[in-house]
């Protein structure tokens, strides 16, 4: 079955990329799909601070480590990779993935790609969304609205948006919903997922000593984002065809 690739970035620092790349792992966890991670964050990896087994840090200016994500993909038996690219990588990533040919491979069908824009409340992110155009043509593209670190998020007016999401061809759009400061400090500090961060487990796995209260508001938040992934089936889609026939038996 095909494998499925998704992209997380934005050339904009502070949008809280690392954060939606975290909260989809999660989600793909609690669907029962296996994913594997590439932080680009190198050498010190955000990423892999909190999915330590799953996650390996690369360098994608080094063609070696190009090699480590894109000459594995018809080999790995786990069929999703999630690519977290670092704060400014955006661009440079699509351009070199389109001049070693992956977006053409993406688009004769070898395998899924996805890229997850995530914007933030400037206009400098909005221009993004025009520079990336040109790259997401064949592939499927999803800007998220990251509320989590704004209460108000956008700097420009809904007419403003539209104006700029409209020229992106078949895009699609999600909300990440604003987490509670304090809740959000705490599983950063705990160095867990926010899967575990609900269930009271530390790194460990040894019952953890979190806030009642907090790991409330993480699970209220969780259950938020997961409608949003939910309407957009565009995930769900992508993955199911990255599903073998030994995972739909597992699944009946």
């Amino acid at each position: 079955m095909k494998h499925t690739l998704i992209l997380i970035g934005a050339d904009k620092g502070g949008v809280g990329k690392t954060t939606t790349s975290r909260a989809l792992l999660d989600f793909l966890a609690r669907k029962n799909i296996l994913a594997r991670a590439f932080d680009t964050e190198n050498p010190r990896g955000t990423l892999k601070r909190f999915y330590p087994r799953i996650t390996e840090i690369i360098d994608l200016d080094n063609v070696a480590h190009q090699m480590k994500l894109l000459d594995t993909i018809e080999t790995s038996a786990v069929k999703v990779t999630v690519v977290d690219l670092k704060a400014g990588n955006l661009s440079t990533a699509l351009d070199i993935f389109s001049r070693i040919g992956v977006l053409d491979a993406a688009a004769a069908g070898e395998f899924n790609l996805a890229l997850v824009h995530v914007v933030g409340p400037s206009i400098a992110s909005l221009d993004e969304m025009g520079e990336v155009a040109g790259y997401t043509k064949d592939i499927s593209y999803v800007v998220a609205k990251n509320f989590i670190n704004e209460t108000n998020f956008f700097e420009w007016d809904d007419r403003t948006y539209q104006k700029y999401f409209a020229k992106l061809s078949d895009a699609k759009e999600i909300e990440i919903p604003k987490l509670n400061e304090m809740a959000y400090e705490q599983v950063d500090l705990a160095g867990v997922t926010f899967s575990d961060f609900i269930a009271n487990q530390n790194a460990k796995g040894r019952a953890g000593k979190f806030s009642f209260v907090l790991r409330g508001y993480v699970r209220k938040w969780m259950a938020d984002l997961d409608a949003e992934l939910e309407r957009l089936n565009l995930i769900n889609e992508l993955i199911e065809s990255s599903r073998s026939p030994v995972d739909e038996e597992g699944t009946e």
